[in-house]
């Protein structure tokens, strides 16, 4: 059995107004045997395409390679931006070495709502996946129920947005209410692309722009929440 660790800790800017929520990076960041073209930081695998729609959607020019640059260039991004990363699994076992959410087995949850306490500017989570089992938002439901609290529907359209609202001690008074919005994002990995296929609305641009493709997709509905 492999203890699947998270190699990094949430990485979230003082003034960040939104989080990246997803599950855990591949095992091989976890032990180090990590691709050439592999990043040394959050959603840095090669096989994966957050940094790519990132990358299209502000024109970054980042690097793709194993080196400190490459990791202070998305650091940058995301100070810049406001945007903080803060995965929901602490650690899972595997009896599997792949990067499968639904391989993991006894899993550790951080406690994302400590985070947004102590970052009290931060209004969106965007979750990279939707509510499939070990999916992120999966995850988080489950964890609003340690705090008696719960998602309430937004948009069920896709990505589905929910909401919540976290009470606190700081405030004077209990009508003032911290609303946080999530916002499920079609997951940005090579494993979702069936997926995106089977969407009617994909069907129809595809049928319209053959040459239109499920990175472009991805980058068509990220725009609007980046």
């Amino acid at each position: 059995m492999f203890k699947h660790q998270h190699p990094y800790k949430p990485f979230i800017p003082e003034y960040a107004t939104k989080l990246i929520v997803g599950t855990l990076p591949p095992p091989r960041f976890t032990i180090g045997d990590l691709k050439p073209a592999d990043v040394d930081f959050c959603y840095g695998s090669s096989d994966g395409q957050l940094w790519k729609i990132l990358d299209a959607l502000f024109q970054l020019n980042l690097k793709y390679e194993t080196t400190k640059s490459a990791i202070q260039q998305r650091k940058q991004f995301l100070i810049d931006r406001g945007i903080g990363v803060c995965d929901i699994v602490e650690s899972a076992e595997r009896v599997k070495m792949d990067a499968s959410d639904l391989g993991m087995q006894n899993i550790k949850l951080r406690d994302l709502i400590s985070y947004l306490k102590q970052y009290p500017k931060v209004d969106t989570l965007l979750f990279t996946g939707g509510n499939s089992k070990n999916g992120p938002e999966y995850f988080f439901r489950k964890h609003l129920k340690e705090y008696n609290l719960k998602l309430e529907l937004v948009s069920n359209e896709v990505p589905r947005i929910h909401q919540f609202v976290i009470p606190s001690e700081a405030w004077e008074s209990v009508s003032k209410k911290r609303i946080i919005k999530t916002v499920s994002l079609t997951a940005p990995s090579g494993a979702a692309n069936r997926a995106v296929g089977s969407m009617p609305l994909y069907k129809q641009l595809k049928q319209k722009k053959p040459e239109f493709n499920t990175l472009d997709f991805r980058i068509m509905q990220y725009r609007e929440f980046f």
